[in-house]
């Protein structure tokens, strides 16, 4: 299976423009963009990445995390290599920020390959692109999500939300739910920490939203860069004003990692962080910590815990067949 050619792209100066992202980057012959994946061959712009692979498993869907979508249910996920943001705090730096001319390719998977892995679990509700950025490897996964799709399964991502509208219109035909990791709210620490910028985000959420698709949030709290508290109230008064007071919030331990040396986050600062975003929002939950209740859905009329969580097991006997609240028939924001 040969590099495939890459969707979204122009002509401009001699060069091509990639307008997969708000990067629209302009190759030169020979050369990739910012994500190191889609590259400038012979006058075309080919992925490289297509149906490359660098994990595959069989994961709880908690842990992508995605926690109202079908939620203690198994889920195939898959990664790639490449994207498109910078991040010096990068938890998968091996994966995302290493070329394929890097890597040693054994072999190639092609969508129905992902298919067939899938089917033979019985109780995986579909697939999820996760572990590096999912959107630079944009034609494998439009291909596979068509196809899982079709096979009615379920397709998930877990990106940054870097992309622009076009691709991300067309993609929303076939997706099902999205965790979207909003870094910070300013565009400051965008540019300085992760090499990209907040408003492209914010629409990617607010398209998401517009389309009713389900959405989770990923906010990696680092002490010092994006824990001021007024600027997190901020955000979380933008996320109830813009997308709803049930959308999932999930406030997420930083430790040391890849070019970040600064101390991990502590209990203190996660707590207060839950507290201010609970005011706001109906669902928050705090992760890559065990703090006690943090991780169960609570009813947002009555509090009662609806579903607990202790690790990756999962018990939902707060909650009926149809989604509701036992103890007080309220509806919970629950797919």
């Amino acid at each position: 299976m040969k590099n495939r050619e890459a969707m979204f792209y122009s002509t401009q100066d001699g060069k091509l423009k990639c307008n997969l992202c708000p990067h629209n980057c302009l190759i030169k012959e020979g050369y990739t963009g910012v994500c190191n994946v889609r590259r400038h061959s012979e006058g075309k712009l080919v992925s490289e990445n297509y149906g490359v692979l660098s994990a595959i498993n069989f994961d709880p869907i908690e842990k992508k995390p995605l926690y109202h979508f079908f939620p203690g249910s198994v889920i195939l996920s898959l990664g790639s290599f490449g994207c498109n943001m910078k991040c010096k705090c990068c938890q998968n730096w091996q994966i995302s920020q290493t070329p394929i001319s890097d890597i040693s390719l054994q072999h190639r998977y092609n969508p129905q390959d992902m298919l067939r892995l899938a089917k033979s679990r019985s109780n995986n509700i579909g697939v999820a692109y996760t572990y590096n950025e999912p959107t630079v490897w944009y034609e494998f996964m439009l291909e596979t999500a068509k196809l899982f799709q079709s096979a009615g399964l379920k397709n998930t991502i877990v990106s940054n939300g870097f992309i622009n509208e076009e691709p991300l219109l067309e993609l929303l035909k076939y997706i099902d739910a999205f965790n979207i990791d909003l870094k910070a709210f300013n565009d400051k620490f965008y540019k300085e920490v992760s090499s990209a910028r907040l408003e492209p985000v914010k629409n990617t959420l607010k398209t998401i939203s517009r389309h009713k698709k389900h959405l989770e949030i990923t906010n990696l709290v680092i002490p010092g860069l994006n824990d001021d508290e007024k600027v997190f109230e901020d955000m979380v008064k933008w996320i109830s004003d813009e997308l709803g007071v049930n959308t999932v919030l999930h406030l997420s331990r930083y430790h040391p990692m890849y070019h970040m040396s600064i101390e991990s986050t502590s209990s203190v600062i996660l707590e207060k962080m839950y507290k201010i975003a609970a005011g706001k929002l109906d669902y928050v939950f705090v992760g890559n910590i065990h703090i006690r209740d943090y991780q169960d859905t609570r009813c947002s009329k009555c509090d009662n815990t609806v579903i607990s969580r202790s690790g990756y097991f999962v018990e939902k006997s707060g909650i009926n067949t149809e989604g509701k609240c036992v103890f007080c028939g309220n509806q919970v924001a629950v797919t």
